[in-house]
């Protein structure tokens, strides 16, 4: 159980076994509060899948300061274990946390399976153990849970289970999360953690000492082309499910891929020197971005090669219709969360963007006005 005053979030909660709408009501405002008033829904997003959203959000936001704002190791694995029981609690359909009690509408009405928020804790609880990746096979795995859940939720909110958008949100989740690992690797090496896989270091002749020591020369250098190249092939890998997915949904899917490769493109500009400094995606660079991304959306609803799903789904996304104006505004704020961000995927990729925020989730960025 939680202590009095051990996480800031907890200051509002409602107590436990309140009412439905009560906890909802908690949920929404920890979702239009928390990152400094970012909100989480979207213009994008039909309004009736807004609160379920909250609901999402605040299970990772809890899940997420759990591990990272506790800053006794053991207690906040013990915290954890604690809420996975209150996970497992809300699937047998006794939620007594607020946030679950909110959290089962959301299961219920979308039949959202357990194992991604299992699979979450999962790389929550790794943060706290494991500092070092030995190789490629470690750092995927660790990228298994934590961030290729995120995607997959999504998808089932928005309608989406099968398996081929899974394994092509997969690819996405995976690539940017470790985009952002090799941006990232000053701000990690600060805090004592190296995502970057040894046995690819010692294969280009650097030992963990020498990454720990930043020390920067031809070697790391090739190093970060390997890197680059093989998330590149992730995130072409994952592009087709933009095409797959119905309304502007498309559009944010699609730029948040296009803005990890740009990320990419950003360390090879700047000489690959990630030891050092963290590069930064250009504002010119951002508006080419959702140009593309807007142009290739309107030429696949032009040519009937969007491929989303049914009549229902496009009418629901229709209704969600936004201005270029607002989807800049939208890309833009997606940005700063990023950028405040350090190498936990979740808070870079799944928060949201209101004229003051942006949520991401399998590409989603979105943007509230209810």
């Amino acid at each position: 159980m939680l202590r009095p005053g051990e996480l800031k979030i907890a200051a509002k909660l409602p107590a436990d076994g309140c009412a439905p709408e009560e906890a909802q009501a908690y949920t929404r405002w920890l979702s239009t509060h928390h990152y400094e008033n970012f909100n989480v829904a979207s213009w994008l997003l039909p309004k009736e899948l807004h609160q379920h959203f909250y609901n999402l959000y605040a299970y990772c936001r809890w899940a997420d300061d759990l591990g990272d704002e506790i800053p006794v190791r053991e207690r906040a694995l013990e915290l954890l274990d604690w809420w996975e029981q209150e996970l497992d609690a809300c699937y047998e359909g006794r939620p007594s946390h607020p946030v679950f009690v909110g959290l089962r509408e959301t299961i219920v009405a979308k039949d959202v399976p357990k194992q991604p928020f299992a699979d979450l804790l999962k790389a929550f609880r790794q943060d706290q153990v494991v500092k070092r990746y030995p190789s490629w096979d470690a750092v995927l795995d660790y990228c298994v849970y934590s961030a290729n859940p995120v995607g997959r939720l999504v998808l089932y909110l928005c309608g989406y289970r099968d398996e081929e958008r899974q394994r092509l949100s997969d690819a996405t989740c995976t690539a940017l999360q470790l985009a952002n690992f090799w941006q990232d690797v000053s701000r990690d090496l600060e805090i004592g953690r190296i995502y970057i896989p040894l046995d690819r270091a010692a294969a280009h002749g650097l030992s963990e000492q020498d990454i720990a020591g930043r020390k920067f020369d031809a070697r790391y250098v090739s190093l970060m082309k390997e890197l680059i190249e093989y998330t590149r092939g992730l995130f072409e890998k994952g592009m087709p499910l933009a095409k797959k997915v119905e309304g502007k949904l498309s559009v944010d899917l699609e730029m948040f891929s296009r803005g990890g490769l740009a990320v990419l493109d950003a360390i090879e500009a700047m000489g690959y020197d990630t030891l050092h400094r963290r590069p930064e995606v250009s504002k010119v660079k951002q508006v080419g971005l959702l140009g593309r991304a807007l142009i290739t959306h309107v030429l696949g609803d032009l040519d009937g090669s969007r491929n989303g799903g049914s009549a229902s789904e496009e009418s629901n996304y229709a209704a969600a219709e936004s201005t270029p104006a607002q989807i800049s505004a939208s890309y833009r704020n997606c940005h700063q969360i990023a950028r405040r961000a350090h190498s936990n995927f979740y808070p870079a990729f799944f928060s949201a963007a209101e004229s003051e925020t942006g949520w991401d989730c399998g590409g989603v960025c979105v943007h509230a006005a209810d």
